[in-house]
């Protein structure tokens, strides 16, 4: 492989990186976690004593969270922005 080719590469993947990590900083505003409506097994990450996304044995736990736009939970029967 050609040393042009590699920078090239290189470069367009940390610009891609770049992009992809400014685009999710940007889905955080406007968002909010909602507690007490998450699926058993879609949660959305660390709580209640597991490390992270997806780990959730019980439905509707209070202490397992989504993430949701800004607005949507109070709408959610049992839902809360606040850890039950």
């Amino acid at each position: 492989m050609k040393t042009t080719t590699l920078i090239s590469s290189a470069l367009a993947g940390l610009i891609a990186m770049g992009a992809l990590t400014v685009h999710a900083a940007d889905d955080e505003k406007g968002t909010e976690k909602c507690y007490g409506i998450a699926k058993a097994g879609k949660n959305d990450c660390a709580s209640n004593g597991h490390s992270c996304a997806g780990q959730s044995k019980k439905e509707a736990n209070g202490k397992e969270w989504v993430k949701l736009p800004a607005g949507t939970c109070e709408r959610i029967v049992g839902g809360s922005t606040a850890p039950k």
